[in-house]
């Protein structure tokens, strides 16, 4: 059986690149990391309801990559550096074709990719994209003439908003064969990319014409006026913190209603399984397996509209003024423009957004962006900040709480630029990195496109951190009881607990988390939280023995939280969780290192230990004396 054929879809970042792969794959594709690399890339079959809408031969197996956004194939980024091995390498995958997406409003400067692919012998096609704010700026694009002027024989235009063309496209990818094509040259020195430029810039004289005036809603015109006010030096910047606080708040009170259903949900299956299942396994079900599961399901609603906020901004072309807004303040702390991406991809997760840092030039920004990105606030952070955020106003307006979590990004970002400016003090570099990089326009977001990024990354959190949470999970169960005392029929589930694994070690470690206002069972959540930040929730509902099966886990978690008292030590009697420990709790989570994860990506990215153990040592004692001195505080002026 003849292999698929294999098609690569390459162009500029925000040329519709990504908009075409969607059409032509729908949901049948995959995100993948390229082999011996950390930037990822998709690749898809030909979505079968198109084979049947169009009258395909369904016989022919066609496959699509959608490569990493570039500017030249003479690569000098990591991205870059991803397609130009796929494409002109042929590393792993043998490509057959390349579909070259161009946005019509920058040929200018995407023009000089198809000079690079002609020059190379690689066979190609361009596809069309932004017709229409084309026309709006009143371009006339010669089109026959200009693919002619690559030896081709089609004009392809495509629509990414309503899909026109899609059949045209389809039609001439049906008509492609299985043929690895041979590179004619591989290299490009700069005296070629200049020769390659100057072909470029002329076809583009040549072909390109200004028909008439842009129009009155031109597309170009509406981004000046609208840049006015958000790259403005004060305005911006109020538009900037504005939108961060509506994107962070809205994590906690839009997911608040979907999280309840879930757990509401979770708390009573778990009681179906109690009341028909007798006994210990009753219990492990129940209390073991399904409650990690609800442990790992119930913050996927958080999850998931973190990525649709960072989405939405993407694709609307603001996320790229933020970075431009943002570059004069960050080099004040050592870092530039380029680092907000991968700082921005720290609020999701640490690990990507240091993988991501391989794009900054610079070594000095490089290495304070690795160092800093774990004290941001990633989305495992999440499930301890809306438990605790939960405890201290459980039944009060959903938007303050909202607000306490924004407050909580920004005083973590806050506490990044300081670490970041006295580290870049420490670090001599002579380096004067200049941030360059194209502004889209601002369009309409495509909302079914984001919709579908954001459930495939809140799946790729579920397969990273579900597994583990859910093994530690079950850990933690039986280490909660067992061993199982001889009398255990007569005794309390607190009393169990107390003499099980779990409790024994919790009591060793009690006077280490005491001046943080905590107990053994909230310093063995704290403990079990390095593996997985999000378990510690699932310790506290274990070790503390959440009764009552009318309460839902998190309210029963809440109810218990606000019950428990120290069991022994100097404390005995006095409540464990009040609003001085409970700030200690968010402080020390918001600044400790304990993604086993990140230390190992930190490791791999910075080629050795050195900065990783220095991250992990310094963000964990500097955590805990910070948490420690601030609970102790608020105790000298009376907050317990």
């Amino acid at each position: 059986m003849s292999r698929s054929l294999n098609i690569a879809v390459v162009g500029a970042p925000n040329s519709g690149k990504t908009t075409l792969y969607n059409w032509l794959t729908g949901s049948k594709y995959k995100t993948v990391n390229y082999p011996g690399a950390t930037v990822e890339f998709a690749v898809g079959s030909l979505n079968p309801a198109l084979i049947e809408k169009f009258q395909l031969n369904s016989n022919k197996q066609i496959q699509f990559f959608d490569t990493p956004g570039i500017y030249s194939l003479n690569p000098k980024s990591a991205d870059e550096e991803v397609t130009y091995n796929l494409v002109v390498g042929q590393q792993q995958h043998p490509i057959d074709f390349v579909l070259l997406v161009v946005d019509e409003t920058q040929l200018n400067r995407q023009l000089l990719i198809a000079e690079q692919l002609q020059k190379s012998g690689i066979p190609f096609q361009i596809i069309f994209m932004m017709d229409d704010l084309a026309s709006k700026e009143g371009l006339l694009i010669q089109r026959d003439q200009l693919v002619q002027s690559y030896g081709q024989k089609n004009v392809l235009v495509f629509d990414g908003l309503f899909g026109a063309g899609l059949e045209e496209v389809l039609r001439f990818t049906e008509s492609l064969e299985s043929q690895k094509y041979q590179i004619q040259e591989i290299g490009f020195d700069k005296k070629s990319l200049d020769q390659l430029q100057k072909q470029a810039q002329k076809k583009y004289r040549d072909f390109v014409k200004m028909e008439r005036a842009p129009s009155q809603d031109s597309p170009l015109e509406r981004t000046v006026r609208i840049d006015q006010i958000v790259l403005h030096p004060v305005w911006g910047l109020f538009l900037f913190f504005t939108v961060m606080t509506l994107l962070f708040a809205s994590v906690y009170w839009m997911a608040t209603p979907f999280m309840d259903w879930i757990d509401a949900g979770v708390s009573a299956f778990s009681d179906v399984v109690k009341n028909n299942v007798a006994g210990l396994a009753g219990q492990f079900l129940s209390d073991g397996i399904i409650a990690a599961i609800g442990g790992v399901i119930i913050f996927i609603p958080q999850i998931f509209i973190l990525f649709l906020g960072i989405g939405l901004l993407e694709n609307s072309g603001y996320l790229a003024r933020i970075a431009t807004l943002v570059d004069r303040p960050l080099s004040k702390i050592g870092l530039g423009g380029r680092a907000f991406v991968p700082l921005l991809s720290g609020f999701a997760c640490a690990v990507p957004a240091i993988m991501a840092t391989r794009n900054i030039q610079s070594k000095k920004q490089k290495m304070l962006a690795q160092f800093i990105i774990p004290f941001l606030t990633c989305s495992a952070r999440l499930p301890v900040y809306g438990l605790i955020i939960g405890f201290l106003f459980a039944g009060e307006n959903n938007l303050l709480s909202g607000f306490v979590l924004a407050v909580l990004y920004f005083v973590a970002i806050l506490i990044s630029a300081i670490i970041s400016g006295i580290f870049s003090r420490l670090v001599q570099n002579t380096e004067r990195p200049m941030l360059s990089m194209d502004l889209p326009y601002y369009r309409r977001p495509q909302f079914k496109i984001i919709f579908k990024q954001s459930v495939d990354k809140s799946k790729s959190f579920l397969k990273r951190a579900g597994p583990v949470i859910f093994i530690l999970a079950i850990v933690l169960w039986f280490a909660t009881q067992f061993p199982r005392p001889e009398n255990a029929d007569q005794l309390t589930s607190a009393e169990i607990t107390e003499q099980s694994y779990a409790g024994q070690l919790g009591q060793k470690i009690q006077p280490l988390f005491e001046p943080m206002g905590l107990d053994w069972r909230a310093g063995f959540g704290v403990i079990s939280s390095f593996a997985a930040r999000e378990v510690f929730v699932s310790s506290l509902s274990l070790v503390f023995n959440i009764e009552g099966e009318e309460d839902a886990q998190i309210e029963g978690l809440i109810k218990a939280m606000k019950s428990a008292t120290f069991q022994s030590g100097s404390h005995q009697g006095e409540p464990i969780f009040t609003v001085a420990s409970s700030i200690g709790i968010l402080i020390f989570f918001m600044l400790a290192l304990q993604c086993l994860s990140t230390y190992a990506i930190l490791k791999q990215e910075s080629g050795g230990h050195k900065l990783a153990l220095l991250q992990l040592v310094f963000s964990n004692v500097f955590a805990y004396a910070l948490a420690v001195a601030v609970v102790q505080g608020l105790r000298l002026i009376g907050i317990a």
